[in-house]
């Protein structure tokens, strides 16, 4: 008798640790393991930011997946675009855009989430995100650009336009992009004698009336404090009304001449979980705390794409799309594989939040571990410190450490590689957000898989 088959969709945090756990604590030849994800790396979400802004260079936050010892996991090198739940079947579509079919046994669902987006005009052609390696390494290439265009120009106009960046997103994404992007302008302007630094403004917006709400008024405060002594103007209560290609039009009326947006307004779960017609919680699958979907055999679900019932804050609380409760809950959901398999009793998933850390570049952060408030160069070493340690490769830690210590040596270099620079740079180009299937052609695609099996 073949032995079940275990497919995990998407290679973040919770999908790598409970693919990584299954492999150690699987007997050989007790379940065939199968990874679906475009890339053969894990992002490093948190860190995007210091790649968007060149402290760190792109392969340091993306982990290879190929060098565990015990590596014996098939990948499927594609994206899960559909999923039927009664055939056992996930639709996938191949780098190649070859469409196939991949039966399974156990579905663990942990697809993460795309950044969320509304219908304002012009905001889907015009803005950039900061999700991907992808989009981090254009936007750098962009604002870099912006500099070099700007200092080539005649036109006052158009250099003002050039100079005006925006970022729209007070959370931590937001934030952190908007520090360190202005941190490397502001480093980046001596190189360009015919600019004027004056004219360099960057905008961070937020339609809530508290930055980061999460840490507190104190660290808030304190984190909006470095931000305006940086001359970043903070706008908080505002969002944007209309994106163009050469202005921006904010929701109290303003419009500002500017050629540089970038969104970072939270995020949405997968649009492959709309795919299975389940209950969800605001976008995310609802699951048990043992992080199974009921009523549907073999199905889990982990990480951003789930609303996993938070049972160390209860009062139907759900857990937060964070980096520590996607670890967790990757180890979790493959010891529960592993008790299925065996016929063991599944344990509930619980942990209580270690805290948040907010890196704003150079000696600037703040931190709140355990509930307790730090800011300055004690909260930056917290902050780091525990990026550093989540790394989870030997060589992915050292890249990271050496980038730091030569950046904090040898300053910032202003190198553009050219990427997608003649090409659309959408929302859409890079997170794929338009290429999942209806319920109707998921099933045209697996009634042929429902034969075989």
């Amino acid at each position: 008798m073949a032995p079940p088959r275990i497919l995990v969709v998407g290679a973040g945090f919770a999908g790598v640790e409970c693919v990584r756990r299954l492999e150690r604590r699987l007997a050989p030849g007790e379940a065939q393991i199968t990874l679906v994800t475009p890339f053969s790396y894990q992002l490093y979400l948190p860190l995007l930011p210091q790649v968007a802004s060149g402290v760190l260079t792109p392969q340091s936050v993306a982990v290879s997946l190929r060098r565990s010892r015990r590596h014996r996991t098939r990948i499927v090198p594609g994206g899960a675009i559909g999923v039927d739940t009664r055939a056992k079947v996930c639709v996938i579509r191949k780098i190649t855009d070859e469409i196939v079919n991949e039966p399974y046994d156990y579905i663990v669902l942990a697809a993460g989430s795309v950044t969320r987006t509304f219908d304002i005009p012009g905001l889907l052609d015009n803005a950039r995100g900061m999700k991907t390696l992808a989009e981090a390494a254009y936007v750098r290439d962009h604002v870099i650009a912006q500099l070099d265009l700007a200092d080539a120009s005649h036109d006052e106009a158009e250099r003002a336009s050039r100079l005006q960046f925006v970022v729209v997103g007070g959370g931590y994404a937001g934030t952190e992009t908007a520090a360190c992007l202005q941190r490397l302008t502001t480093s980046a302007v001596r190189h360009y004698p015919r600019l004027d630094a004056r004219l360099i403004k960057w905008h961070l917006i937020d339609i809530a009336p508290k930055l980061m709400p999460e840490l507190g008024d104190k660290l808030g405060q304190a984190a909006l404090e470095v931000l305006r002594k940086r001359n970043i103007e903070v706008s908080l209560g505002v969002s944007i009304a209309k994106a163009g290609p050469e202005e921006v039009t904010f929701t109290d009326g303003r419009v500002l001449p500017c050629r540089t947006l970038i969104w970072t307004a939270g995020v949405a779960a997968s649009p492959l979980i709309a795919t299975l017609g389940a209950e969800t919680v605001r976008g995310r699958l609802a699951v048990t705390p043992q992080l199974s979907l009921e009523g549907a055999d073999g199905v889990f679900s982990i990480g951003d794409a789930a609303a996993v019932p938070d049972l160390a804050k209860g009062d139907g609380a759900v857990c937060p799309p964070t980096a520590q409760h996607a670890m967790r809950q990757g180890r979790v959901l493959a010891d529960n594989l592993i008790a299925s398999l065996r016929h063991q009793p599944l344990r509930d998933y619980v942990h209580k939040d270690l805290g948040l850390v907010v890196d704003l570049g150079g000696k600037d952060a703040v931190s709140k571990p355990l509930g307790i408030e730090l800011r300055g160069l004690p909260a930056q070493a917290v902050a780091r410190g525990y990026h550093w340690s989540a790394l989870r490769t030997n060589v992915a830690k050292t890249r990271v450490a050496t980038n730091w210590m030569l950046n904090a040596v040898a300053g910032d270099d202003f190198v553009r590689t050219g990427f997608q620079s003649r090409k659309p740079a959408t929302l859409r180009d890079f997170e794929y957000t338009d290429a999942y299937l209806t319920p109707e052609q998921i099933k045209e695609h697996t009634a042929s898989a429902v034969i075989k099996h």
